[in-house]
């Protein structure tokens, strides 16, 4: 079966995605829709037979879809994913859900009476490295983890202003907040301390936080932090992961590999397999099959992940720990 595939938003992510579909059988990217016709136009030509739109209901009336992958800015959701769900068309949606915690919430119950097959790009669930941690966590007790995203600013306008991206812990570091939960379990209160320390003197217009960190308990007991900046010069300096602190040793995520720290052992597990490519399969297996097994980030659970984001926000602004309702 051939899937036809329509994307809403044509920027870098867009093109990232579409060159892995290019890569496997049984998929047509068939059309993109965009601000602006120029920018879909543009971005279509470059798909033998796709067409591009500057309105996602006449790119659903146009051109008969079977998914849709959503890669828009974090302040762009809701009525895509609400014209999909009218349709009964699965989606992709590259997190995070949004900015707050009124539209995912909102998205959310319109799932749950019409449901439909969903998946979130929290790719760090894919890979190689994140699933053999889970094994080695079977038979271990996670004392504590420590989370960290540091880096710089993307130098693009909508990053830089808090309604635009939500800010950088909801914007990047809600990939550790998801790793987090997927090795560590679900989260029950945070603290949070933001500050606003170079970039607004860089670059005109930001009023995004340049640097926090996050304390988290969690419902088992464990605790753990999470530290972000985007002040660093360059990317390259930066460092990415999750260091999980156990009975039997230190577990080290980062986007590459699995550092496996213990008394008897040392030992380091790349990631084999891109994980985006497993993301793509399961969620293309699900739209062929019905069979979602292999999701291992639906909609609903991303709306989990966004609210611990939300509530470390809350935290900053009030300066008081917030407490995640059930």
């Amino acid at each position: 079966m051939t899937l036809k595939v329509g994307f809403v938003g044509t920027g870098g992510f867009t093109r990232f995605h579409c060159n892995l579909l290019a890569k496997m059988e049984g998929v047509q990217v068939r059309a993109f829709c965009a601000t602006s016709l120029d920018k879909a136009e543009r971005a279509a030509s470059e798909w033998h037979g796709a067409k591009g739109f500057d309105n996602v209901q006449h790119m659903l009336d146009d051109t008969a879809l079977d998914a849709v992958y959503i890669c828009v800015p974090p302040m762009a959701h809701g009525e895509v994913e609400e014209a999909l769900i009218e349709r009964g068309i699965p989606f992709l949606v590259e997190k995070p859900v949004g900015t707050d915690m009124e539209l995912p919430l909102k998205v959310l119950k319109e799932l749950k009476a019409k449901p439909l097959i969903t998946s979130v790009g929290y790719h760090f669930r894919y890979m190689d490295s994140t699933q053999r941690a889970l094994k080695l966590l079977q038979d271990r007790k996670i004392g504590m983890g420590l989370g960290y995203w540091m880096g710089g600013m993307p130098l693009v306008s909508w990053w830089r202003k808090q309604a635009g991206s939500g800010g950088q812990f909801i914007e990047q570091t809600s990939h550790i907040v998801d790793l987090l939960r997927y090795t560590m379990g679900e989260v029950e209160e945070v603290y949070a301390a933001y500050a606003n320390r170079v970039m607004h003197e860089v670059h005109e217009g930001v009023d995004t936080p340049d640097v926090g960190t996050v304390t988290l308990k969690l419902v088992s007991g464990a605790v753990a932090t999470i530290s972000n900046t985007c002040i660093l010069p360059s990317h390259s300096q930066g460092k990415i992961g999750l260091h999980l602190y156990t009975d039997q040793g230190t577990l080290e995520l980062g986007n590459e590999s699995l550092k496996e720290l213990g008394s008897a052992v040392a030992a380091e597990y790349k990631n084999v397999t891109n994980p985006y490519v497993r993301e793509h399969e399961a969620f293309l297996t699900a739209v062929r099959s019905g069979d979602t097994s292999g999701i291992l980030s639906s909609y609903e659970d991303a709306v989990k992940t966004q609210a611990v984001a939300v509530a470390a926000l809350r935290s900053a602004s009030a300066g008081v720990p917030v407490h995640l309702t059930k």
